[in-house]
């Protein structure tokens, strides 16, 4: 187990325990008392990406549980890929919900947190509450890399493409895209891996950028850019925008990626292929109330991709914050929290 003694700067983080759940220890940072919320973190994210969303929501009532998910911060780093699939992922909130004697919770989960939060409804639903997700529409059958909205400015003139939720999405996506995009390139081999891990500091800073320009601008930029080849390729010598980071956030991050790697999180999405098939026989309707935040200018995770998600989220509400990349709780915290906690006291006022 690792040493928590510098775990817990900057102060701005509860203090952090260790919870046995699913047979790994998750890393779990807990205030306040009230309805529970579990925040589920993204790639590359920590517990830590939540801490302008926990001092508002203690105050607003709550009780809220943030961990290191599996692979990240001080969390454990099993080493199998098949380690990190859907039913692990999701065993690992249940269980931390076991273990702190949480019978039902509200997630809430950023980037692959927000794939998180969704799935749990689905594998989970006796044990959800309700859903928050910020960026991450809820796309079924993992078909989210495929939606026509990212495709399309990647064919070639004239040609179409529709996925097919009965086929392999990695597999599709290679019908598409080239192999340096970013979730083909995490499937083959550990390249990426190796050209990130080399240097954690400019791997964090150049992803955590904001003020990239908008979804219309960025479809008229150069082929790479559409095919998305964004992680495991050299850093630029000048990075685009600004950073989302101060230096000593930035710091931190780098402090926990640079124990653990960016390996272990990367195997998330080599199970892609794994939890489609887990997924196949599962009705994807989410029927717990549910909360989507989108990003005005996220490129990737699209606010025009919520558009027919109510066919299969029906208890829906939706918002776009505007002038906000991808790092919503980061880019955005205020605006974020008074429409989460507005929802929350809609839905789940504490008494």
């Amino acid at each position: 187990m690792p040493s928590l003694s510098w775990a817990t700067e900057p102060t701005v983080m509860p203090p952090v325990r260790m919870v046995e759940t699913n047979g790994i220890n998750l890393a779990v940072y807990e205030a306040g008392a009230g309805p529970a919320i579990v925040l589920l973190h993204g790639f590359p994210g920590l517990a830590f990406t939540w801490r302008h969303q926990i001092p508002a929501l203690v105050d607003a009532g709550y009780r809220v549980i943030v961990p290191d998910l599996r692979g990240y911060g001080l969390s454990d780093t099993p080493t199998a890929i098949e380690d990190y699939d859907i039913a692990q992922l999701t065993g690992d909130v249940a269980g931390l919900m076991d273990a702190l004697d949480v019978e039902k919770a509200v997630v809430m989960g950023h980037d692959w947190g927000g794939l998180l939060a969704w799935q749990m409804a689905l594998f989970h639903e006796e044990r959800i509450a309700g859903v928050i997700s910020l960026n991450t529409p809820h796309i079924p059958h993992w078909m989210l890399w495929l939606h026509p909205d990212l495709v399309n400015p990647v064919l070639p003139e004239g040609q179409d493409f529709m996925a097919d939720p009965h086929v392999d999405p990695v597999a599709q996506m290679q019908e598409v895209y080239s192999p340096q995009m970013y979730v083909l390139m995490f499937q083959d081999g550990r390249a990426a891996d190796d050209i990130m891990n080399r240097d954690v500091r400019g791997t964090l800073r150049g992803a955590m950028r904001k003020d990239l320009g908008t979804p219309e601008g960025w479809d008229s930029l150069p082929q790479a850019v559409l095919n998305m080849e964004y992680y495991g390729q050299p850093a630029s010598a000048e990075l685009p925008g600004n950073d989302v980071l101060t230096s000593a956030e930035l710091d931190y991050y780098v402090r926990h990626f640079e124990r653990t790697g960016f390996t272990p999180a990367i195997h998330w999405y080599r199970n892609i292929t794994r939890n489609w098939e887990a997924g196949l026989d599962i009705d994807q309707t989410v029927r717990v109330p549910s909360l989507m935040v989108a990003a005005a200018n996220d490129v990737v995770l699209r606010p025009s991709m919520m558009d027919g998600m109510d066919a299969h989220v029906p208890d829906l509400e939706t918002h776009v914050l505007a002038d906000t990349w991808h790092w919503t709780p980061e880019e955005k915290p205020e605006e974020l929290n008074r429409l989460v906690i507005a929802w929350l006291e809609q839905r789940y006022a504490p008494h």
